[in-house]
């Protein structure tokens, strides 16, 4: 019974997210669906036994629209004092939407806790999870192919980092070359101090 209405409740907020996407007029509030989307998806995976393509949905897709919003708050130059004057208006959607992931969270632990996926779990005659015979696979026959992915994604982040990297007037930072070769002349003065005087 617990597993029907979480699917509904699940379905449910996963179309109409999805409509939202495309319906919102604030490129904000279609992202903040999107996520919802997202776990929306992950939590129906779960409910079929599917554990690695939710956590594949959750950490691919939801962790790329967290980069990308990086990547764009890097690449455009936002203005961080106007977008924190405007946090009290994407307040109420983010909540609505933090508290709907939260109830879809609730029902699909419940789910697993009352055991009631039984039914919708495949057979498994070698008495292992299907995340863990994965595991097997991606760590052992494709380590390296999921090594050099990494990579690429290491790189694809550098390349970012240095294209945006620029000096900008007023910013103090370090210079560890200059430090390195500072001699003691240029480091220490020697100041000769009257008794009962101060420095000036």
């Amino acid at each position: 019974m617990i597993v029907t209405i979480a699917f509904y409740i699940l379905a449910f907020v996963a179309v109409a997210a999805a409509f939202m996407v495309v319906a919102a007029r604030n490129p904000v509030h279609s992202v903040m669906f999107l996520i919802l989307t997202f776990f929306s998806a992950a939590g129906l995976f779960l409910l079929m036994g599917a554990e690695f393509l939710a956590l594949l949905l959750v950490m691919v897709y939801v962790g790329a629209v967290a980069v990308l919003f990086l990547f764009v708050v890097m690449m455009l130059d936002v203005d961080f004092v106007e977008m924190k004057q405007g946090f009290l208006q994407y307040l109420p959607i983010g909540a609505l939407v933090a508290l709907v992931l939260l109830i879809q969270m609730i029902f699909v632990g419940a789910v697993y806790v009352t055991g009631d996926n039984s039914q919708a779990l495949a057979e498994n005659t070698t008495g292992r999870t299907n995340l863990e015979q994965f595991a097997d696979v991606l760590y052992t026959q494709y380590g390296g192919f999921f090594e050099a992915a990494g990579l690429v994604l290491l790189v694809a982040m550098i390349g970012a980092i240095t294209l945006t990297l620029r000096d900008r007037d007023g910013v103090r930072k370090q210079d560890a070359n200059a430090q390195m070769a500072r001699t003691r002349e240029q480091g220490v003065e020697l100041v000769d101090i009257e008794p009962g005087q101060g420095i000036k």
